[in-house]
């Protein structure tokens, strides 16, 4: 069976490239999300996140008549979801748990209008289990329908579970040209899958089962973790040992079986901070490394705010005229990454609402990449690179965003980038 319509439920990071990558082989998509202004922003051939090439393809999709966005689903041949998958914080410090609210909603959105001959497949990151959970609530919502957990390959509607693997920054190309991993909960659900992404996917298709494509994920992104809590941890020593941990891993990283990652004030965005914890709550007993790698990482950013405290106090005993509430600090950068716009799960983003908090002078946030702070930034003042080398007496680099890397501050430095020496 040919998919002629195609419905892509979440219109996120990944969700509104999918849709449009789709539209661009000339077939109809249909892209659903609960944000009204993504969908009449969408619908009017424009972006409403930062993606380098996707702003045009968006544009030629709308205008060709390919693409439309709506808030509620319609009838399609293949619905992809692609909705956040978040994790519960534990108040008490405890592991958190995954929350798969999101994709029990948009299982129960799409329920009504599947018909027999549809695939479903999910492609948010999600714990083991999460796809075969999906099927029980479509199965649940359409008991006229039959599903692979109890039909097998005769099932009416097709369900696998396909991760998303792109860079932000180089989601187009990534889209295209990654290879994909392709669980379907039966033979015939893979390879309907597999049909589907060769529209557009020119990387190989490899097939396994549900879970292990679930798990497969999780992998990637808690192995990214690990490294980058080895780096993380190894510049805490460093700092102890008044040794330069970029020099240092430099120099280990000219051995050729040597790979160190580059250290940084924690780590962030919707994976790598966010799926180790699946693997975690899974197996809590087991996942020692995993465990601990995350707990690095998350208490970096309290290791800058320390530092941070210590520069404010260094420049205070040299500037002996001055109180607390006469120290201005900027805070360059509050995205997880740098060049983007994305600011979840942003250790750079903790750290300034952490400073914000604890300081009482002015604190400025430097982020080229919006035109406004979330609304949870207290008194954080939003100002370009030229206000903020003018005004700041201490600056705190998070991000090393393309904009920051030809300048150096003349005042009192954090760096947590290493890149302004």
């Amino acid at each position: 069976m040919s998919f002629e319509t195609i419905s892509v439920i979440g219109l996120g990071y990944i969700g509104l490239p999918t849709a449009a990558m789709f539209a661009s082989r000339k077939k109809k998509v249909i892209g659903v999300d609960v944000n009204q202004h993504a969908v009449d922003t969408i619908n009017q051939g424009k972006i409403h996140i930062v993606e380098p090439e996707l702003d045009m393809i968006v544009h030629a999709a709308v205008t060709e008549g390919y693409l439309k966005a709506t808030i509620s689903p319609e009838p399609a041949d293949a619905f992809l979801i692609a909705v956040p998958t978040p994790f519960k914080k534990n108040t008490n410090g405890g592991i958190p748990e995954p929350d798969l609210s999101y994709i029990e909603s948009a299982s129960k959105a799409i329920a009504p209008v599947l018909k027999k001959g549809d695939l479903v497949i999910l492609e948010s990151t999600s714990p083991v289990g999460a796809t075969e959970q999906m099927a029980e609530w479509l199965a649940s919502s359409r008991p006229d329908l039959s599903f692979p957990q109890s039909a097998g390959e005769t099932a009416d509607v097709s369900i696998a579970h396909c991760p998303e693997r792109v860079l932000p920054g180089h989601v187009v190309r990534e889209l295209v040209e990654n290879d994909r991993v392709i669980g379907g909960m039966s033979k015939q659900c893979s390879d309907r899958a597999v049909e589907l992404y060769r529209i557009f996917v020119e990387g190989e298709c490899v097939i396994t089962n549900a879970r292990t494509a679930e798990m497969a994920k999780l992998t990637e992104n808690s192995s990214r973790d690990v490294q980058i809590a080895f780096a993380n941890e190894l510049s805490i020593i460093c700092d102890k040992l008044d040794i330069d941990v970029w020099e240092l891993i430099k120099l280990a990283n000219r051995h050729p079986r040597v790979n160190i990652l580059q250290p940084g004030p924690g780590v962030g965005g919707h994976c790598i901070a966010v799926d180790p914890w699946f693997i975690v709550s899974k197996t809590p007993d087991d996942a020692k490394i995993i465990h601990t790698a995350r707990l690095v990482n998350d208490g970096k950013p309290e290791w800058v705010v320390e530092k941070v405290k210590m520069a404010i106090s260094d420049f205070l005993q040299q500037n002996t005229h001055k109180t607390v509430k006469d120290v201005t600090i900027a805070c360059y950068g509050l995205a997880f990454k740098p060049d983007i716009d994305d600011l979840r799960e942003s250790p750079a983003l903790d750290i300034t609402k952490m400073i914000a908090s604890m300081h009482s002078g002015i604190v400025i946030a430097v982020e080229p990449n919006v035109n406004q702070l979330p609304i949870n930034m207290g008194d954080v003042v939003l100002k370009d690179i030229g206000d903020a080398l003018s005004e700041a007496d201490i600056s705190v680099l998070l991000v090393d965003h393309k904009e920051f890397r030809n300048i150096k501050p003349q005042t009192h430095i954090v760096d947590t980038k290493g890149i302004w020496g």
